[in-house]
Order: structure tokens, then C-alpha cells, then sequence
């Protein structure tokens, strides 16, 4: 999904929304809905073996649904509630125990890192200040998060 919004780059290098005559500085077109994850592997930040154990981090994460939720979903099940696989609270265990053990593999130090950016879709610069590291920080060692990750996958 896409959801572009033009955005103004200060002087400073900081974004912030488009307000008529508020700022000055370059602007440049941004995806709102696009996952830092998927941000950093389109530039070339983190290779393709990183991005894909990212990517199923994040789907057990989503699959064990562990983001806080809102509301009830009423929507109906598509096979009837008939289907041959996992029931849906099976399915949810199952997901949530895949989501464990990988974030055990990256490790206590690296595990802070790859959920916020991975999973909570926190941006780097976001993330490295909450957890108090320097600038430009982060990217070495979600890097190293990724590769653990990658490994527990057994991805080549």
C-alpha cells in the first residue's frame, strides 16, 4: 500500500509535514506506509538475506498478534470456520512461539533494535534515540540483529 506525502528537509537534515509558507528546505515525496525495514533494502542498507528474516519476524510477529489491538475483529472467517489447517488460537501459539525463539537467537542486546525497527516499524534515527546511542548507530547493529536472525532461519 502507498500512502505519498510531500515532506520539506530542513537545513539540519530533519523532516517534518508541509506547511504553507511554515519552512524552507528541499522536499522530497515519502511513503508513509512503507516499513523502515523495507526502506533501508530498497536503498541497498541491508541485503536481501536480512530483509527476508526481517520480513518473517514481522509476519509471526503480526500472525501471533502481539500489537496491541483496538477493537474486536467481526469479520468472518472465508472457509466457515471449516478449514483443515491450525484453528486460529493454534495458529496464534504457534506464531508466537516462532516470534520467541527468533528474537532469543538475535540476542538480549541486539533483540531492542530489531523489534522496534522490524516490528513496531520504528525508524532508525527514532530507535536510537529511545535506546540512547548514537547517531547513525543503529544500522550496524540491526545489521548484526538481521544476520543472527537470518542464520536462526537457516536462510542462504
Amino acid at each position: 500500500m502507498r500512502e505519498l506525502v510531500e515532506q520539506v528537509i530542513d537545513s539540519s537534515g530533519r523532516r517534518g509535514a508541509v506547511v504553507r509558507g511554515a519552512r524552507r528546505g528541499r522536499t522530497v515525496t515519502v511513503n508513509r506506509r512503507e516499513s523502515p525495514l523495507a526502506w533501508l533494502a530498497a536503498r541497498g542498507l541491508v541485503d536481501a538475506r536480512q530483509a527476508e528474516a526481517g520480513e518473517r519476524l514481522r509476519a509471526d510477529y503480526e500472525r501471533a498478534q502481539l500489537a496491541p489491538s483496538v477493537t474486536m475483529n467481526w469479520a468472518p472467517r472465508v472457509d466457515n470456520g471449516r478449514g483443515a489447517a491450525l484453528d486460529p488460537g493454534e495458529a496464534q501459539l504457534a506464531a508466537k512461539r516462532r516470534f520467541d525463539a527468533a528474537v532469543g537467537a538475535a540476542g538480549r542486546g541486539l533483540a531492542d533494535v530489531l523489534w522496534r525497527v522490524v516490528c513496531a516499524g520504528e525508524s532508525l534515527p527514532d530507535s536510537e534515540r529511545a535506546l540512547g546511542w548514537p547517531a547513525r548507530s543503529g544500522r550496524l547493529v540491526l545489521s548484526l540483529a538481521l544476520d543472527r536472525l537470518a542464520d536462526h532461519y537457516r536462510l542462504a
